[in-house]
């Protein structure tokens, strides 16, 4: 089963316009691309270049045409298209399978797949089919959807001040101003909610996914918390980038999902919301189990729950683990952020928006 794409890639000449640039300047914009490329923006699906080209005389007519803010990374140069792909892929921390590369030439697009199967490559004349194509149909646009180019923009402001940054990375990270939040998901909340459980995982430590059905479900139940954190800086918000699910049975609590983005990994925050959890559950007097499935891609939060002091209970052949922490080690939150944990009571009525 194919995933949802989180990114098209265009070549230029022939495919995103009709002409060859370096041949002539007088290159049109093929049909309804300015419009199509506004759609995908507005749904999240970010947009990126990898073409045989002239940068600067690429750019130049990408401005022209009032079109160039829509594209991240663009790989303009005179590379392999694989190596552009991966470029791409790794400048924008998504897996190649959710790629989708449109190229109007054949030889293209078979140098592409031979180096990455993975990646789904068309040919130009598809193009039209973007807007209708189920794999580039979110369920839902969120407002963290409508935001995601402007997210990456933001992430590479702080990237680059990062790297001019002269000093211990610790004081850079305390330069940003870091808030983090920890509440009960809230209706308006779950949209994103199912975003996450479909987008990430690397970072979703029993690689289950909920629709927004299920999630409601949880929301308004007496024997579930349903948990959402968000993350702001200087430069902006970075939407709500974490997800737990807790199951609540007398004295025990069982985190039945904890996935966290992978773009805040960087930042130092990943452990703040398995920390709010164990300082809640001590307060509580609750003991502590989680579930885990390992994946090829997960073991970071397999690592995140063994840093966190959780022991392997169980475990069987299909990689299936239950955890259980005694609660007697937790980890302080980092200095450098301010933490506001709100994490309410598992009763419907106070859950309810």
């Amino acid at each position: 089963m194919k995933k949802n794409v989180k990114c098209v890639v265009w070549d230029l000449d022939h495919t995103l316009w009709e002409g060859i640039l370096l041949e002539s300047d007088d290159v049109k914009l093929k049909d309804s691309v300015k419009k199509i490329l506004t759609e995908l923006d507005e749904r999240g699906i970010l947009l990126s270049i990898a073409s045989r080209n002239d940068e600067q005389t690429v750019l130049k007519k990408l401005k022209e045409f009032e079109i160039d803010h829509f594209f991240l990374y663009p790989e303009i140069n005179w590379n392999a298209k694989s190596v552009s792909l991966d470029n791409i892929s790794k400048n924008l921390n998504i897996n190649k399978d959710t790629l989708l590369f449109i190229d109007d030439q054949a030889f293209e697009r078979e140098e592409v797949q031979n180096a990455h199967p993975d990646i789904i490559c068309w040919e130009a004349e598809r193009y039209q089919e973007l807007i209708e194509n189920p794999l580039l149909k979110p369920v839902f646009i969120t407002e963290d959807a409508k935001r995601r180019r402007q997210m990456y923009l933001d992430a590479e402001r702080r990237k680059k001040d990062e790297e001019s940054f002269q000093g211990p990375s610790d004081e850079f990270l305390a330069s940003l101003d870091m808030r983090f939040t920890v509440t009960n998901a809230q209706e308006s909340d779950l949209q994103r909610a199912e975003e996450l459980t479909v987008r990430t995982n690397q970072l979703n430590a029993s690689g289950k996914t909920y629709d927004y059905q299920e999630l409601d479900f949880f929301r308004l139940s007496d024997s579930h918390l349903l948990l959402v954190c968000e993350l702001e800086d200087k430069y902006g918000s970075y939407g709500k980038i974490g997800l737990s699910l807790i199951e609540e049975k007398d004295d025990e609590w069982h985190i039945k999902l904890l996935l966290m983005s992978c773009r805040v990994m960087s930042r130092g925050v990943g452990t703040i919301l398995l920390t709010a959890i164990l300082k809640e559950a001590k307060n509580r007097g609750k003991k502590l189990f989680a579930d885990f499935k390992q994946t090829d891609r997960n073991r970071m939060m397999y690592i995140t729950y063994k840093f966190a002091n959780f022991k392997e209970v169980t475990a069987d052949a299909d990689g299936y683990i239950l955890f259980e922490n005694d609660l007697t080690r937790i980890q302080p939150y980092p200095p450098y952020v301010d933490v506001k944990s709100e994490i309410g009571t598992g009763t419907a009525a106070q859950k309810s928006s």
